[in-house]
């Protein structure tokens, strides 16, 4: 049966045949988008219960924060580790079925975590859901950048604001569904797993087309820019992923301990709480939106300088403010963050033309380990001081983006004749 994804034509079309005209090729672009950010959109809303969940967890297993930071740090570097080398194998092996394999691990993972008995288990089921996540994000970015139709940056963005929206819907949804619930029910959210394995199996029959017409790999000659230089490259790389560190790790700080944070300063409740969380991840979708076009029109260096250094002064004021503007300062905090990561990565798929999957791997994986690693030491700074003076800290991390100065000039190359 022929789907809403199936109108690419299977074969180039022969003398006296017409190809699909620039509208048509333009819709079923956007078709494919939609639907890899809708799995996003359901892949990351799944993730987000893990971190929306975690007031419920700590009083039925009487967990500490640092076990909080340990099960967020077992997720989140299951997910990092085996990023980059499923993003490197898929560049030379791509694997248009493996996306919905990896849901099917996500789908496990959340099964498990509806009826783990004790912390060990929890541990378990945050693994399996960053094993989901690990096969998911290389090889979804790479199906956004082949849609693309050349907007990397708009691409991106349309993928990743699936993503953040499924992050914002977590926790409302938590809110809604799993604390009044407890935990058995969250395997209710199972059903939107098997609908992502519905909608990833199709991406798949769309990426194997795309496969058969060998336009899965990148030709280097084909490359949008100017290569440059090995030295250059390294140190640039270097630059983004430091850059990434910054925005994760302050990202860790909201996303981890936001609620626990209101809670212990506003005496707001857990569900009143997870609202807030709701909102300022929202504020995340919108800015994610804005990343990537504005990279396209000028230029991404100018994206990465306004959405990491800009933001310090929020973050700067956030410990300070009264519960209305802290409302108001994370929607500002989280609209501008955002815009980082589609710039960032498309800019990084740039710098290193016709390796979109292991390039795409580093970053998400190094974003992940970053916001796995600072929930694990913001958790325990927690434990040992308090959670305002967590906030303190983290206010600084924005002023790393300085450091986007070293970031190289890409310049177009110049389209070849024949």
């Amino acid at each position: 049966m022929e789907t809403a994804l199936d109108n690419t034509p299977n074969l180039p079309p022969t003398a006296g045949q017409q190809g699909p005209d620039k509208s048509e090729v333009e819709k079923t672009g956007f078709r494919v988008l939609g639907a890899i950010s809708f799995s996003h959109f359901l892949n990351d809303m799944i993730q987000s219960l893990l971190l929306a969940i975690y007031p419920l967890l700590k009083g039925n297993f009487n967990l500490s924060f640092a076990q909080i930071g340990l099960i967020t740090l077992t997720f989140q570097v299951t997910a990092s580790l085996l990023q980059p080398l499923v993003g490197l194998y898929t560049d030379k092996h791509p694997k248009p079925y493996s996306l919905a394999i990896g849901m099917g691990s996500t789908l496990c993972g959340l099964l498990l975590l509806s009826v783990a008995p004790n912390f060990t288990v929890l541990l378990i089921a945050a693994a399996l859901v960053g094993t989901g996540s690990s096969v998911f994000h290389p090889e979804a970015s790479r199906v956004a950048r082949m849609a693309s139709g050349g907007r990397h940056g708009l691409a991106q963005s349309l993928f990743q604001v699936g993503g953040n929206a499924g992050s914002a819907m977590g926790p409302l949804l938590a809110a809604w569904i799993i604390i009044p619930g407890g935990q058995g029910s969250i395997a209710w959210f199972t059903i939107a797993a098997l609908l992502a394995i519905v909608v990833l199996r199709q991406i798949g029959h769309w990426y194997q087309r795309q496969q058969l017409l060998g336009k899965t790999k990148p030709k280097k000659k084909s490359a949008s820019y100017v290569p440059l230089p090995r030295k250059t490259v390294i140190k640039a790389v270097s630059v983004l992923l430091i850059l990434i560190f910054s925005k994760y790790f302050y990202m860790a700080s909201l996303s981890s301990y936001f609620t626990f944070y209101l809670i212990s300063k506003f005496n707001l409740s857990v569900q009143d709480a997870q609202i807030h969380l709701f909102i300022f991840l929202f504020a995340v979708a919108v800015g994610t939106v804005a990343g990537g076009p504005i990279g396209d029109r000028f230029g991404r260096k100018l994206v990465i300088w306004v959405s990491i250094l800009g933001v310090a002064p929020f973050t700067l004021m956030l410990p300070h403010a009264n519960l209305f503007w802290t409302s108001v300062l994370t929607v500002i905090i989280g609209v501008i963050l955002a815009s980082a990561f589609s710039a960032i990565l498309v800019f990084a798929q740039e710098l290193m033309p016709g390796k979109v999957g292991t390039v795409s791997g580093l970053f998400f994986g190094f974003a992940f380990g970053m916001g796995g690693i600072g929930a694990a030491l913001l958790g325990k700074l927690a434990d040992m001081t308090d959670i305002y003076f967590v906030y303190q800290v983290c206010a600084f991390l924005p002023l790393i983006g300085l450091l986007a100065a070293f970031l190289p000039k890409l310049e177009k190359a110049e389209p070849k004749t024949a």
